[in-house]
């Protein structure tokens, strides 16, 4: 079974949901199964697709998302779940962004180093949401599952001692799911577009991830941000079971 139809979860009304579970970790484990998953907004989750999440043991959801984003779910969302609001973006910081527009940085991990060095402390905010929610699974998304989400699983990831090929293999499976993702809400498909630029600045997806990872000590940079040792062992507890 591949890897993308093994972690991928089919719940009706997300198309970019997967489990973290799986994935190798260090000494011969891997990353426990419905520990943590990472997926698009699950507003549009259907009555169908909220009783899968809730099946698959998830008590938590971390939204990423900025306040403004928010529309409100379709359909009602389980009493059971807790909500917790992370905006991670900080949308205010205009000349941040209109950096990484102008060089044409998001929208790719070309932006995540740049953001960790910059945004540190909400990074720090984003993995303590996980490592303090209550017992259960933890949904971790943003818009589309792919750039916010993608920057929080890598740093968890890092956190549990997750190599950085298999970090980047992670990432790349969003690429397979986003073209559905991009009909379903009615817009152009952003993949060749950032394939473009990707491939003007002779680098890949995968090799940007690679980068943003060289040399990354991420305990280090998300505990001077006030991460707590404690947050740091609760995310590798979380996510290797131990």
């Amino acid at each position: 079974m591949s890897e993308i139809t093994d972690r991928h979860l089919g719940w009706n009304g997300c198309f970019n949901a997967r489990d973290l579970g799986g994935i190798p970790a260090p000494g011969g484990t891997t990353i426990r199964r419905r520990a943590v998953v990472r997926s698009d907004n699950p507003e549009r989750l259907t009555p169908s697709g909220w009783s899968a999440l809730v099946a698959h043991g998830i008590r938590t959801v971390v939204d990423l998302r900025n306040h403004d984003e928010r529309q409100g779910d379709r359909w009602a969302r389980p009493a059971d779940l807790s909500t917790v609001h992370v905006p991670l973006d900080d949308a205010g910081d205009t000349a941040f962004w209109t950096y990484l527009w102008d060089n044409e940085l998001d929208g790719s991990p070309l932006y995540y180093r740049p953001f960790l060095e910059r945004k540190a402390q909400r990074c720090a905010d984003a993995v303590a949401a996980v490592a303090r929610a209550r017992p259960g699974g933890v949904l971790i998304h943003c818009g589309l599952g792919r750039d916010r989400t993608g920057l929080i699983a890598m740093l968890l990831l890092t956190l549990a001692g997750v190599g950085p090929g298999d970090i980047a293999a992670d990432y790349e499976l969003s690429t397979h799911r986003l073209p559905g993702l991009f009909a379903a809400l009615g817009i152009a498909d952003q993949s060749a577009r950032i394939r473009d630029i990707l491939t003007r600045k002779n680098t890949t997806a995968r090799a940007a991830m690679l980068d943003a990872l060289d040399g990354l000590d991420a305990e280090d940079r998300l505990r001077a941000a006030g991460l707590t040792g404690h947050d740091v062992q609760a995310v590798r507890d979380r996510l290797l079971g131990v």
